[in-house]
Order: C-alpha cells, then structure tokens, then sequence
C-alpha cells in the first residue's frame, strides 16, 4: 500500500508539473506599485496604487492570476479623491482589496486626508463615497471573520483595531501588535487565518533596494505575535538575487486559487540604465508553498524570476487592449490619466471629429496643479510613441505637444510653440530639477506636424514628421534623469499629450488626431 501511495504521488506530481505552463514577469507592467489581489469564485480582482494621478486605484481582473485586464478604477469622482496641488508622489498611497458578503471593498490611505475605504457591488462599476476611519498610519487593510471586522494599517508599528464596516466608526481602541523585524518602514499589512493561526505579513527595509518582506503569526488576532525564524521570507537585497533583473521587491499580499494553490502578487522594479528604473514599480507574482501549521514559502528560496517555469492555473489568454488610439471614441479608455483632479472643460472628444482637444491653461508642467495633460504609462522599456499635433488660435506663449513625465521637476517635452515673432517652431526641452535647458529649436512651415519619442534602456530619442512617412532626428537624451533614484518619489513615467500657456486669457487649444503607442524596437 505504501508503495503504491508514492507511486500515485509521483505521477499526480509529474502530470501537474507536466502540465505547468510557464510565464513571464511583471504580469503588469509599468507604474502599478503595491498590488493587492482578491478572489470571488475563479474570478480574481487586483488594485495598485495611483498617487497624483485621476481616477485613482486602477483595478484589474483575471481568471488565472497571469493574465490582467484593466476593468476600470476604483476613485473616479471629485468627491472620492481630491489631490488638488498634492506634491509629487502624494495622494493616493498603497490599497487593499477585500471581498466580504457581496461587496468589494478598497481601503487606502489620501496622505492629505487620511484613511478611507470604498464599497461596491460591481468592480468594473461606480464605487461608493468614501467612508473614513480615525486610525493614522497608512497601507490599511482589513480582516473580516466571524461578523467582525478589523482595520489594520502602520504607523508607530503594526495597529489593529476592530471598526463597524458600515460607519466606519472604531468599535476597539487601535492597538500596536507587531513591530517587524527591526527593518526601517515596516509598512504594507496583512492578515491571514490559516491551519488556526493568524499570519501577519508586511514589509521592511522601504521600497528601493533594501526592500523585504517579513512574516509573524499567533494564536490571537491581537497577538502576540512570534516572527518567523528565517525571516525574511522574500527579498532581493542578497546575493542570490544581485544581478536578478528585478529588483526592490516587496509589499506583498497572498491569495488562494481556487485550486487550493497559494500565490503572491509584490511589487518590483526593473533597473535599465546604470542601475536606474524608470518604468515605476510594477507588479510580479509568485508561488507560494504553504503547507499545514507552517510557515509559507515563497517560490523555493525567497525570490522571483522574469521567465517563471512553474505551474500555473489554466492559461485563460485575454484579448491585448488597443494601445493606440484615432480618438475616434467619446471618452478615453482607463489606460489614460489626468494629473490631480482635471478640469474637464479643457478637454473635449467631441469638438473635432477624430481628434482630441486640449485648451491651454496657464498651469503648466512644472506647476504641482492641474495642467490640460492627459497620459498612459510608459509600459515596455522599449517603444516608440507618436502623435499628430496642430496648435490652433496661438499667440506667443502658447504651446502644445508630447511629454515624457514623471513629475512636475523631472519631464522631457516636445512640442509646438508660437514664437513672438508669429513663426511657429517646434522645440526639445528638458526640465531636471533647477535646470530648464532647450536642446532643440526649429521653426516649421505647417500648423501640422508628426512627433515621436522612442525609448530604449540607455536613452530617449525625439523625432518629427510633415508627412507621417519620413521622421527627422531632432535629439536624445539619458533615461536616468527621469528615475525614481534621481528623483526621489514613488511613481513612474508618463508619456503625456499637453497644452500650455503664459496667458490667463488664452484661446489657444491643440487637437492631437491620434496616438501611436508600440513596444519594442519598432518604428
């Protein structure tokens, strides 16, 4: 009997190893940091942070934890998400999604009002008004079990207090549970119940190369609580993990299959040039072994890969969401952002056929406000981005074009402008902290012209065109001027359509025709 249990062992082993699929990281690429991940049925819901950035809380779904699709965002009115002349990398900080009873709930932290949560029935649909909760720190969470609810977030250490989910109100004084493992910033907490133990996860080290994740459990959801012995259970801050691609890996959550296996989604980033990340940081996945009454592992020894050869849930592939656009629909997809909340009057699908009007404000990028910009994450360290441009009723200080952004001190433009002369020039500009240099300047015959940017790991190349057909090489310029390591802050690059002006009394505005956006070496 004993031989054939192994037998049948070994050949369950095999057929589901055989059957293993693969894949590859990031499973979201390009700035979707603190991922959270829940699942109804076999159906799984995931949300990222989103800072300065409208709406807010991108939330994605999928049927086999690999492939992702953007179904919307959690915060899509004034009156959820007010990031008025927020700093850089402010506003809307790490969430939490929880499903309980029929309701999707989002927990996050605005760091200009404190902690909230949102509810809803429908994911891809409306969400509630914000409900907020009088506990500080950030990176809240919450734990439903046996009709209680528990608020979970950090701040002097790891707190804990039980809330009513339908006010909000505390129902239990917060109290301080855990404090890590002595690792600076023990953030971003999780509570599981698993085999009668409560596992609390959370990060340590902060979220650049020293990042970690660190794991304690107890018999009570108040403690106290034992850290795991061979803590920490997943960084890349060891040598193992020095030249891995990835890199700064950390602020976990775990979620069961449907097929009884466990998984993890983190945050990571992906250094390019001279070990400086540009993209933001994007969300990896792990397998997780959790076996009874132990600790978890995660993917064998701690760490994760680009190229994953492990099994997996049944590849459900979804249909790649159009990464360009002729603007001929009447409002945006969710891959597009406004910076802080817009002014919707700037903007307009429906003025021009086939175009996208941008009014020139006299904020302009530079300003912590609400520039007339509208953007999409720069995904692939590779691409190309182009887009038709014509600046229409400008007077001297007008401008339109094309930005690669990631904050208002740090961003790349190329753009249309109207010279006090009249002449229209098209122009390079790159504004780094203090220094606002103009590396290229050209007057143009046409009101009409062709721009285009291309990326690769070392540098950003700017291009024109009259005709669509034969673009003109105007400058470049390094990549890392636009890194989180530069910078500072928690975001990534934005390839951006703007209008600007130094008028209040500006009639100028810009209608783009379309947006081309390719990755990989491509033209």
């Amino acid at each position: 009997m004993k031989k054939i249990i192994i037998l049948l062992v070994c050949v369950f082993g095999f057929y589901h190893y055989s059957n293993a699929q693969g894949y590859k990281n990031p499973v979201i690429s390009g700035f979707h940091p603190d991922p959270s991940v829940c699942r109804v049925g076999d159906d799984y819901y995931l949300v990222t942070s989103s800072f300065e950035y409208f709406p807010g809380v991108p939330v994605f779904h999928s049927k086999d934890l690999i492939n992702w699709t953007k179904i919307g965002h959690c915060l899509t009115r004034p009156s959820q998400l007010k990031l008025d002349k927020c700093l850089p990398s402010a506003g809307i900080y790490a969430p939490t999604i929880r499903y309980h009873e029929g309701l999707f709930y989002m927990v996050t932290t605005n760091v200009s009002s404190g902690n909230f949560y949102v509810y809803t029935d429908n994911p891809a649909g409306e969400w509630s008004e914000p409900v907020y909760v009088d506990q500080g720190g950030i990176d809240p969470t919450l734990y439903f079990e046996d009709g209680k609810c528990y608020f979970v977030s950090n701040g002097k250490g790891i707190t804990i207090s039980e809330i009513d989910i339908k006010t909000g109100k505390k129902l239990t004084e917060s109290r301080i549970v855990w404090n890590g493992t002595g690792g600076r910033y023990p953030e971003s907490p999780h509570i599981y119940k698993k085999d009668g133990w409560y596992y609390l996860l959370i990060s340590e080290g902060g979220t650049e190369y020293g990042h970690k994740m660190t794991i304690a459990r107890s018999k009570a959801i108040y403690g106290p609580y034992e850290s795991n012995p061979s803590n920490p259970i997943f960084t890349h801050m060891n040598e193992v993990s020095q030249n891995n691609p990835i890199q700064g890996t950390g602020h976990g959550d775990f979620i069961q299959a449907h097929d009884g296996s466990w998984w993890m989604v983190l945050l990571g980033f992906r250094p390019q040039s001279l070990l400086h990340h540009v993209l933001g940081r994007e969300t990896f996945l792990a397998p997780v072994r959790w076996d009874a009454n132990a600790w978890p592992v995660i993917n064998g020894n701690g760490t994760v890969d680009i190229n994953m050869n492990v099994p997996t849930l049944p590849l459900k592939p979804v249909k790649q969401q159009d990464l360009s656009t002729d603007f001929d629909e009447t409002k945006l997809s969710v891959d597009w952002n406004y910076l802080r909340n817009p002014f919707m009057n700037n903007y307009s699908l429906t003025e021009k056929k086939g175009s996208f009007r941008l009014k020139a404000s006299p904020v302009s990028l530079d300003n912590n406000d609400s520039p007339t910009f509208v953007g999409r994450r720069q995904e692939h360290i590779d691409f190309s981005a182009t887009t038709v441009l014509s600046l229409n009723d400008a007077k001297e200080g007008d401008e339109a074009g094309m930005t690669i952004l990631y904050s208002s001190q740090a961003h790349y433009d190329i753009f249309l402008k109207k010279s006090e002369k009249g002449k229209r020039k098209l122009l390079v500009r790159y504004h780094i902290g203090a220094l606002n240099h103009i590396a290229y300047e050209m007057e143009i015959p046409d009101n009409k012209i062709y721009l285009k940017v291309k990326g690769d790991k070392d540098f950003y190349s700017f291009y024109y065109s009259l005709d669509g057909k034969q673009f003109n090489f105007l400058n470049k310029i390094n990549v890392w001027y636009l890194s989180s390591e530069t910078n500072g802050g928690f975001t990534g690059v934005y390839i951006g359509l703007y209008a600007a002006s130094q008028s209040k009394n500006t009639k100028a505005y810009a209608d783009f025709d379309k947006f081309i956006y390719k990755p990989g070496n491509l033209d």
